[in-house]
């Protein structure tokens, strides 16, 4: 299955979200702040990212953006529990493919997993 990472402030999130990933098949790596995100979407090469945008020493769009800039194309999932109007496009816009609100439903995440993770393996 896909490497994912997760990149993720909040515990009991990251324990549930990884748990029932690797239940799936799925490698989970985990970061706990932007800093670290951006860090190991570099030296992991993940097949996709979860990205939390509320997090610690740099936001989930500075994080989106700083990817971007690299040159990476693996796929994004923005994370957010601020489900504002807007808040879609302007994940879009900082260069996340998909966009999902907290809390989290696991069955509509999962369909937005594996259609990137499809998408990404047809365009391979």
């Amino acid at each position: 299955m896909a490497r994912i990472l997760l990149v993720e402030d909040n515990e009991d999130n990251r324990d549930m979200l990884s748990r029932r990933l690797q239940r799936r098949g799925h490698e989970v790596s985990l970061a706990v702040d932007g800093e670290e995100g951006v860090e190991k979407a570099g030296t992991e090469s993940p097949d996709l990212i979860l990205l939390d945008m509320s997090l610690p020493r740099m936001d989930g769009w500075a994080v989106a953006r700083t990817i971007r800039d690299s040159g990476a194309v693996v796929p994004i999932i923005a994370l957010t529990a601020h489900a504002m109007q807007g808040d879609r496009e302007k994940a879009l816009a900082a260069g996340c493919d998909e966009y999902d609100t907290k809390p989290v439903e696991l069955p509509r995440l999962l369909e937005k997993i594996d259609a990137l993770l499809n998408r990404a393996n047809a365009n391979g």
